[in-house]
């Protein structure tokens, strides 16, 4: 029997729930484009944690599969709705408090990571995590994948910023967990728990953030490689002996994506490149470029340009940003996360490139480099079976080669519904059965976000 909606619309404000098909229809994807996306059988835009509990509380009594929602800019599919499900989406709660004194911003989940950073900006702070999409994914969104970005190489992933969170759980209770304190080891890290936990053990309706002091200026350095070998090589000695604020590594198939787009006069012909900054003081940031600028040339790169224009830096690190929409152009996409120990870079991306071979498939590898966080990006056409297949076999793939590698199937999109069948063989048993537990723990119903991640 179909549930009273009636019921839900008089406890939420004035348009806050969508049942018209059309107008559902944007709400039932995110930018992975899940293909088995079902039609919600309704949509609540919340406003506050008062709206979230109210529509929780009305699929517990019914027995609702409930899907979170932020921005939809995921790309693992953990925002795909269900048939019959309630799409919880907290895009409306978009207000940012900053607290220059304890350098803290109170952020609703539906504020985007731009606006964030804008506001701290404004008293000569940063919010470091940034991930390519910062300005359009949202803080709700980063917080339940645990994003990472250009900038974690030095500064972290968002759980290093994360200080606490209002989180309203599966029977609608809303709990304040963590608050403005740095250091705080009273009871179980539960603020943690639900960093990265995708909207399985709860939707988070407001996060408490650390701010750091603004940024320096940062000095940007490009080198291309003939051999992708050299540039993995150079990574390697890079982390060995210093902590750049950025190290990004683009392949041959992406600069040429990116260049088609942009006609910036990238190399298409080097098979690597590497985009690095510093943002040590002034002095010392011209010191660290010039160390750089040796280890590239010491692994024979084709070409090192440096510059401390913080104009002409952006541009390059613009560049890295394009990758994905670039390649979006040529096709449909599978968006890889995988990533290893930093001194398996090389071998990741080596059998990344065999793997694109075998399958005749077209593979782009873009990566956060410094960290040994890989974005292989498969390219096809969806509209082609055969192709597709190969795809989807290459894409199970290479989640195999990075679990050989000691590496992991997610360094930042999350699990969602397109890697949860390899978490079990990242994880073991011992610790799959151990999350299980936890899940059924927070959400014995099972109706938080089915289908993503377990």
């Amino acid at each position: 029997m179909t549930p009273d909606l009636d019921a839900l619309a008089a406890e939420l404000p004035a348009g806050a729930l969508l049942v018209d098909p059309d107008r559902m229809a944007g709400y039932r994807w995110d930018r992975a484009n899940d293909p088995g996306a079902g039609v919600p059988l309704a949509v609540v835009r919340a406003t506050s944690t008062a709206d979230v509990q109210s529509a929780v509380r009305f699929a517990a009594r019914h027995e609702l599969a409930v899907v979170p929602r932020g921005a939809g800019t995921g790309l693992s599919g953990g925002a795909s709705a269900l048939s019959g499900c309630l799409v919880v989406s907290v895009e409306r709660m978009r207000a940012v408090e900053i607290d220059p004194a304890t350098r803290i911003a109170v952020v609703e989940p539906g504020a985007l990571n731009t606006e964030v950073k804008a506001a701290a900006a404004e008293h000569g702070l940063w919010y470091p995590p940034d991930p390519s999409s910062y300005e359009i994914c949202s803080i709700g969104g980063n917080v339940a994948t645990n994003a990472g970005g250009l900038c974690c190489v030095k500064y972290g992933v968002t759980s290093d910023y994360v200080l606490g969170m209002t989180v309203v759980l599966a029977d609608g209770t809303a709990v304040e967990l963590g608050g403005p304190r740095l250091k705080d080891a009273a009871g179980l890290s539960l603020t943690k728990l639900f960093v990265g936990s995708e909207g399985t053990l709860g939707i988070i309706t407001r996060v408490l953030l650390r701010l750091v002091p603004a940024q320096r200026p940062p000095c940007t350095l490009v080198a291309t490689f003939a051999s992708l070998d050299d540039a993995t090589r150079t990574v390697l000695d890079l982390t060995r002996t210093m902590r750049p604020a950025m190290l990004e590594l683009m392949d041959r198939t992406s600069i040429n994506a990116v260049e088609d787009v942009t006609m910036m006069g990238l190399d298409r012909t080097a098979e690597a490149m590497l985009v690095v900054q510093s943002d040590e003081p002034a002095t010392h940031g011209v010191a660290e470029i010039a160390e750089v600028t040796a280890i590239c040339q010491a692994n024979h790169s084709t070409e090192v340009f440096s510059t401390d224009d913080a104009e002409t830096g952006e541009a390059f690190v613009v560049a890295r940003r394009m990758v994905i929409p670039s390649l979006e152009r040529q096709g449909s996409l599978l968006l890889e996360d995988v990533g290893v120990p930093v001194p398996q870079l090389g071998a990741l991306v080596r059998g990344i490139e065999a793997i694109a071979e075998e399958h005749v498939i077209t593979v782009a590898v873009v990566a956060h480099a410094g960290d040994g966080n890989t974005h292989p990006l498969i390219v096809f056409d969806a509209s082609d079976p055969d192709e597709s297949a190969r795809a989807q076999a290459a894409y199970g793939q290479i989640m195999d080669l990075a679990i050989g590698l000691g590496g992991t199937i997610t360094g930042e999109h999350g699990v969602g519904r397109l890697k949860k069948d390899w978490l079990p063989a990242y994880l073991g048993p011992e610790a799959m059965d151990l999350n299980r537990r936890v899940k059924a723990a927070l959400d014995p119903q099972g109706i938080l976000n089915p289908g993503a991640v377990f």
